[in-house]
């Protein structure tokens, strides 16, 4: 059976991380992407990656645009396996932490929330202010997983796309989902491995 996962992308640096991630899922016959980029998203994807927002729609299964309210991922009885915020700017952030759901985004990972399924959240911002640290907390007191993006480098690899990869594997695990990408801690015997996730 297909896992649901809508993939959120907001106006934030790091947009490589969503975008990786629909890669590594459109790879994946056991998974289904549904796809919404705010504005912002279409034009950091353009700065950071070369990118429009149509490569990253052809990745997706199905994609909306953020003002859509009747899209399926703004009901609860859309059932989905999980919903990925990456990158999360702190504008949606605060959105979701207080419930101002104003867009299709915030309004998914809400349901997120209140159905109770797994929400991850990949915020994007340095320093953080306390009211950032405030809406990280809400957030994970509501039940979602709080997961910045920071490499991994204690893999000792200075590769940034494979620093990119390896995190998304970790995404991928997130959600139960078989992957290449993930790589396992080897107590630092120099023997890091690539294995896949059994969930």
């Amino acid at each position: 059976m297909q896992k649901r996962i809508a993939v959120l992308m907001t106006g934030a640096s790091g947009i490589a991380y969503g975008y990786r991630f629909l890669e590594e899922a459109s790879k994946l016959d056991e998974v289904e992407t549904h796809l919404v980029m705010s504005k912002a998203a279409g034009m950091v994807l353009k700065q950071e990656l070369g990118l429009r927002p149509s490569d990253a729609e052809k990745l997706a299964d199905f994609s909306y645009n953020e003002s859509n309210i009747t899209a399926p991922i703004s009901s609860g009885s859309f059932r989905l396996d999980g919903t990925l915020v990456a990158p999360c700017s702190m504008k949606t952030l605060s959105g979701i932490a207080n419930g101002y759901e104003d867009n299709l985004i915030i309004r998914a990972a809400s349901i997120a929330l209140k159905e109770r399924w797994k929400l991850v959240i990949m915020p994007r911002e340095t320093p953080l202010s306390v009211i950032h640290l405030r809406n990280m907390l809400h957030v994970a007191e509501a039940g979602a997983v709080v997961m910045p993006p920071l490499p991994p480098f204690y893999f000792e690899t200075k590769d940034m796309d494979e620093l990119i990869s390896i995190t998304v594997g970790r995404l991928l695990g997130m959600f139960g989902i078989n992957t290449e990408l993930t790589r396992e801690w080897d107590g630092g015997t120099g023997e890091a491995h690539r294995k896949r996730v059994h969930r």
